[in-house]
């Protein structure tokens, strides 16, 4: 097993500034970083650097791909039934299992198994508000078609009565 990357041994805020300094250099100019890292106590090569801002710069890229993946799902079509909500649970799900498959065993296995069922939970929820937004769509048909036949037994014209049972129905939308 190779030895730990040093750039993983860094203490966190001195990690967390990496990170930053990387995502604002646009992953470039190692050398000023080497520097840095030098003059804060810290020897790490330029190649170890640069190893480690490539997986860090394809892991940001893949979390920005997600993102607009969600946002281009959530402004194509409206959600209705929670149908957005399911479809971004099952891309979550989708990257999840292709980053278990793809870490070799350097992946936070606590970090993931809590995600997934933080993801479980999630589902569940929102099975359940799928399920009362069909006994509430149910429940406001209904309505609507009692409101039109008590309209018209009360002697308003059909159109009329479907005036006031389209009323009733706007509560769906």
């Amino acid at each position: 097993m190779p030895p730990r990357s040093k750039v993983a041994q860094l203490p966190s805020e001195v990690k967390a500034w990496l990170d930053q300094a990387l995502a604002e250099n646009n992953f470039s100019d190692y050398d000023a970083l080497v520097v840095e890292l030098a003059e804060r106590g810290f020897a790490i090569s330029k190649s170890a650097l640069h190893r480690y801002g490539q997986n860090f710069e394809e892991r940001l890229s893949a979390l920005k791909m997600a993102s607009e993946q969600a946002k281009a799902i959530v402004n194509a079509a409206p959600d209705d039934e929670g149908s957005v909500n399911e479809a971004l649970m099952r891309l979550v799900q989708e990257h999840l299992f292709k980053l278990l498959m793809s870490e070799d065993g350097k992946i936070d296995l606590p970090k993931v198994a809590k995600a997934v069922a933080e993801l479980g939970r999630a589902s569940v929820v929102q099975k359940k508000w799928a399920a009362e937004v069909e006994v509430r769509r149910a429940a406001l048909q209904e309505a609507a078609d009692r409101v039109g036949q008590a309209a018209q037994a009360r002697g308003l014209t059909a159109e009329e009565a479907s005036f006031w049972r389209e009323q009733v129905l706007k509560g769906m939308g």
